[in-house]
């Protein structure tokens, strides 16, 4: 894959970062990173003062540092920022970091030598993965802690993921014969100053939101089916009425979902009104949609732009494009709108599971009392939801103030991130719950929708007449939403076309 410091979208570090694709760096993009160097090398030979460069960090920019010292900066910068801790980071965020990093540099307002990058590429494209510690960023100054350990083994130090195993950079380094980067002049301060762990966790949990929402989709039209729910709320002329994007969307999708269902038709003449979680929903997915299209606007933003400081022109300016507020209250605003969508999807579950709602078997199972059915299940969801509504509160409302002061004001826009993340898992669980519960529901009272009977057959789950460990049908459903062969099996039959 190219890349050109422009053009990188969440597919393509999705593409990266998950699926391995080896990268390319555009040759018109290092000419500007050779540009760049060019000027950042006329400003060193003066006497002019800039930040990261000839002065410390932080607070210790009023320290002046040697000409002589100005490369053995840059290591200790590396090294003393390298100070995260926690568990290893998945690796498919840190090659997305390295990927996002990449893409920044190349817009050639960094002063790195193409070296850098072009090392930056080979670790990518030899699978080695620097180990990162989860925990360390405040989001300010950029992801300064995570980023520093991916630095740290890119001059040959630290660990690094090689093969599925951890091991030593050093030895795996001296393995392939690849020779550790050696730093120069603000190369450690534009490595390790930037937002791209952040904007790699944004960027997965976008792909995965957008497969997630049509997977809830569909999970939703095969309880409208055996729920008997009316399509009468979906019609178009109350979309128009209220005519927000995701809204209409949302509602085309399902009415397209449902079309050549009997069992709607015959709703449609029997009932007025259904209750909220199927009569709202075009509102709250579209809204969940409208804030997810949002939210990938601001993201694809981000992995274009340069964030480290100082940014070189005709002259170094110091800034604040490292600030991670933009992203940070991108991440909190989806957290909230998926933890919406599941608590939607969770009130469903109940009334599959309520006889007295449903007009089904108690939990499900028709020899009730001896078994338990599906109540369990609807247990599990409601404590995922409980577990989101914890995780939505926005990490982005706090700041703490570090660096003595200088850094007075910071996002939190980790926490955002891995917060996002476990809520993403969290609600592909609620979603494969409603799918077992639907499923289970449609094998007992019928079910006449095509695109409903691809994704049951896909399912794969027969009628249940007695109990069953359920753990382990749901870990196979949540599989199939990872994979996306529900949607796959549904979109032969209708398109879901977000």
């Amino acid at each position: 894959m190219l890349v050109d410091g422009e053009n990188l979208t969440v597919e393509k570090v999705v593409r990266v970062a998950r699926h391995g694709e080896k990268v390319k760096l555009s040759e018109k993009a290092i000419e500007r990173v050779k540009e760049g160097r060019e000027r950042l090398e006329r400003m060193i030979s003066g006497d002019a003062v800039i930040y990261g460069i000839n002065t410390g960090l932080g607070d210790l920019v009023k320290v002046r540092i040697e000409k002589k010292d100005l490369k053995k900066l840059q290591v200790n910068l590396v090294r003393s920022h390298a100070s995260g801790v926690g568990e290893g980071m998945p690796e498919e965020v840190v090659r997305g970091s390295m990927l996002i990093r990449i893409n920044s540099l190349l817009k050639g307002y960094s002063g790195v030598r193409p070296d850098v990058v072009y090392k930056l590429a080979e670790f990518l494209n030899e699978g080695i993965t620097p180990f990162v510690p989860k925990f360390g960023s405040v989001g300010a100054s950029g992801d300064l802690a995570p980023l520093a350990h991916v630095a740290l083994a890119l001059i040959g130090e630290g660990e690094v993921i090689y093969k599925g195993e951890l091991r030593k950079t050093e030895e795996v380094l001296e393995e392939l014969n690849i020779e550790p980067l050696i730093l120069e002049e603000k190369e450690g301060l534009a490595l390790l100053n930037g937002t791209a762990v952040m904007a790699s966790y944004a960027s997965l949990a976008i792909y995965d939101s957008y497969a997630l929402f049509k997977d809830s989709l569909i999970s939703l039209g095969m309880s409208f089916e055996a729920l008997r729910g009316t399509d009468k709320a979906l019609d178009e002329r109350i979309m128009q009425a209220r005519p927000h994007p995701g809204q209409i969307k949302v509602a085309k999708i399902l009415r397209e979902i449902l079309k050549d269902s009997e069992i709607v038709k015959k709703a449609r003449e029997e009932k007025v009104q259904d209750a909220y979680s199927l009569r709202c929903a075009p509102q709250v997915y579209g809204a969940v949609l409208d804030t997810l299209n949002y939210v990938r606007s601001v993201v694809e933003r981000e992995i274009n732009s340069a964030t480290d400081n100082p940014l070189i022109f005709e002259e170094p300016l110091s800034g604040g494009n490292f600030h991670g507020e933009p992203i940070a209250l991108a991440m909190d605003f989806l957290a909230i709108a998926l933890t919406d969508l599941g608590n939607m999807v969770e009130r469903r579950i109940a009334r599959l599971i309520d006889h007295h709602l449903s007009n089904l078997p108690h939990f499900l199972m028709e020899n009730s009392g001896l078994n338990s059915g599906l109540m369990i299940p609807q247990y599990t969801a409601a404590a995922l939801c409980n577990r989101n509504k914890i995780l939505a509160y926005p990490a982005s409302a706090d700041t703490i103030p570090t660096s003595a002061n200088q850094e007075d004001h910071v996002s939190m826009g980790m926490n955002s991130a891995l917060k996002l993340r476990e809520i993403v898992e969290n609600v592909k669980y609620i979603v494969a719950i409603e799918y077992l519960a639907a499923n289970q529901a449609l094998q007992i009272g019928g079910y006449s929708s095509k695109a409903v009977e691809e994704a049951m057959n896909e399912i794969g789950i027969g009628k249940f007449e007695e109990d069953a460990v359920f753990h382990d049908y749901i870990e196979k459903i949540k599989r199939k939403l990872d994979s996306e062969e529900i949607v796959d099996a549904v979109e032969k039959k209708v398109k879901i076309a977000l």
